[in-house]
């Protein structure tokens, strides 16, 4: 790996230029595949079918708020019989399988909560250090990254804000290690944002009655993962191939039944269109399934997601993936900006653009990221490629006050561009269509894109933008070539002293960016027939001049004639 310098470290979207200092190229890589897969249907249900779904939700619910609750208490002095004990208070009250769906879920909970506090502790440490190394500088002391020195803040109001903060941060950071060192986590079963806006209706746009009905539909309960080896590949929540859906009732509710060992068996049916074949050799075969079932109540419909694990499929290798070509992707705020190469990295056709809109609700921009990818999967099809090529952009470290404190706008870009997201849905999409996706260093990719490649494509009829430009860099570095298309030694190292002669990598050198070493004895250039002259000068007009021989001028003899400034000289 070579090392790599980008100067101050700012890098635009899309670019990846998160580089501040010296550090080596990673390796370019074939994604893994998806691990699991996910469908959803709606169930057109019946208001008598709602009723008892409704009341089942809400009662397996209520349990599970308790089982969350009983293990929060216990926090990091859980065990296998502490688990064993809540599960056999569970089966009490509704039945075995739901028991361990509850307890499931439970634990699944609190991992999340967990991960997610000390990622908030890592980064709490993470802006108190960096205010306090800010807070040590003088007021407007600039930033020297050889000497790892941070700018200072620009005024005394600025300094004096920030000294503020940093209190806060620390009171709140000792808050998370007391929650963190007893196995304490906070958890609001509904959702955080929609238990607030109880006490904010009005600015909500609510009234108490919606309120409620969106926060008991939050609060509900029903789902259960799958067991291999059982009828269908689940008992607790069992789908036929033919669409028909029941339920296992807990025990408080087995009057509702209307089939045999107290299951609900609901009058809608269920039909997976996506991956629908997959779904049904799944329960043909009884292999497990997980099924959820959930109310939206803006739309006022249910739906029923099956979910289930896939075999670990081997990772292809990258040569093979590379073998037709690449089609390099760089991601930006508002759109996917591709060129395809051939395996020489040259770049083929024309460059497309592929736009999407990261404004509105988390459905809309969902949806925007889905079809910005099938048109590239579509094009990447029809071009004859079997991979691409994105960046492996992380923008963690890049987000919060203190790096971009005052340019709000690209905070906000940053905290919005979905770089994981669009990254595992490329991946899961392309799985479909036999694509592989290659991840690469995004170091450097826009600047050195628009560097070498974004002036020689452009042309009269077709405008090449710094992130088409990109897109080339991105590719070309999966492929293993040097983003550079040609580089020219300085002219003391040149053969001719000021002559044409350029470098290249070495044919030899793959996943590798560097120059040829410099040779280092003197080069020569055979010609036949050359006559020198000076520029401006007429040419030779004796006849004997035009059959002069020249050599390079290190290398002349000093017996042969050259016509000079009108006079021949031996």
């Amino acid at each position: 790996m070579m090392l790599v310098d980008c100067g101050d470290g700012v890098f635009g979207t899309g670019g990846g230029e998160q580089m501040g200092g010296l550090r080596e190229l990673a390796g370019s890589f074939v994604v893994p595949g998806p691990a699991g897969v996910a469908v959803r249907d709606r169930l057109r249900v019946s208001a008598a079918d709602a009723a008892v779904l409704a009341e089942v939700g809400r009662f397996l619910g209520s349990l599970a708020a308790g089982d969350l609750a009983e293990r929060s208490r216990q926090g990091l002095g859980h065990d296998a019989a502490g688990w064993a004990v809540r599960k056999r208070a569970l089966t009490g009250k509704s039945s075995a399988r739901w028991a361990g769906s509850i307890t499931k879920a439970t634990h699944d909970q609190w991992a999340l909560a967990r991960r997610g506090q000390a990622a908030h502790r890592g980064w709490l440490r993470g802006q108190i250090a960096s205010i306090e190394a800010r807070l040590a500088r003088p007021l407007g002391a600039k930033a020297n990254r050889r000497e790892g020195l941070v700018r200072g803040y620009g005024s005394r109001g600025e300094w004096h804000a920030k000294s503020r903060r940093l209190q806060t941060l620390k009171n709140r950071l000792v808050s998370v290690e007391a929650d963190w060192a007893a196995g304490r986590v906070r958890v609001v079963r509904g959702g955080k944002r929609l238990a607030h806006a109880r006490h904010h209706l009005e600015a909500a746009g609510l009234d108490e009655a919606a309120w409620r009905r969106r926060w008991q539909a939050a609060r509900m309960l029903l789902a259960a993962d799958g067991e291999s080896g059982k009828r269908l590949g689940n008992e607790t929540i069992r789908v036929t191939d033919i669409g028909q859906l029941s339920i296992k009732l807990p025990a408080p509710l087995v009057h509702l039944a209307n089939a045999p060992h107290g299951r609900y068996l609901l009058d809608a049916t269920v039909r997976f269109r996506h991956r629908g074949q997959e779904w049904r050799d799944r329960i043909t075969a009884n292999r497990a399934v997980a099924y959820r079932i959930h109310h939206d109540v803006l739309r006022g419909r249910w739906y029923v997601t099956a979910s289930w694990q896939r075999a670990a499929a081997s990772v292809l290798p990258l040569d093979t993936a590379l073998a037709r070509g690449v089609v390099g992707v760089d991601m930006n705020d508002d759109h996917l900006a591709a060129w395809q190469l051939d395996v020489h990295g040259n770049p083929v056709g024309e460059p497309q653009r592929f736009f999407y809109d990261l404004t509105g609700s988390t459905e809309h921009r969902d949806a925007q990221i889905r079809h910005a990818l099938t048109r590239l999967l579509h094009h990447t099809r029809r071009g004859g490629a079997a991979a691409i090529a994105i960046e492996d952009l992380d923008f963690a470290a890049e987000k919060g006050r203190e790096k971009h404190g005052r340019n709000k706008r690209f905070r906000r870009l940053l905290s919005r561009f979905p770089t994981a997201k669009l990254k595992a849905r490329l991946v899961s999409m392309a799985a479909e269509q036999d694509i592989a996706v290659v991840a690469v260093d995004p170091a450097c990719t826009s600047k050195w894109g628009a560097q070498h490649w974004q002036k020689p494509l452009t042309t009269p009829r077709r405008k090449t933008s710094r992130h088409d430009a990109a897109s080339i860099a991105v590719g070309r570095r999966a492929l293993g070539h040097p983003i550079r298309r040609r580089t020219t030694p300085p002219p003391p190292h040149q053969s001719d002293g000021a002559g044409h002669r350029t470098v290249q990598a070495r044919p030899d050198a793959r996943r590798r960016e560097e120059t040829r070493p410099q040779p280092t004895g003197p080069r020569t250039r055979c010609v036949s027939l050359v006559v020198e002259r000076k520029r401006g000068t007429p040419a030779c007009p004796t006849p004997f001049g035009a059959a002069l021989l020249s050599h390079s001028p290190g290398n002349r003899p000093h017996s042969h004639s050259v016509f000079r400034n009108g006079r021949t000289t031996s």
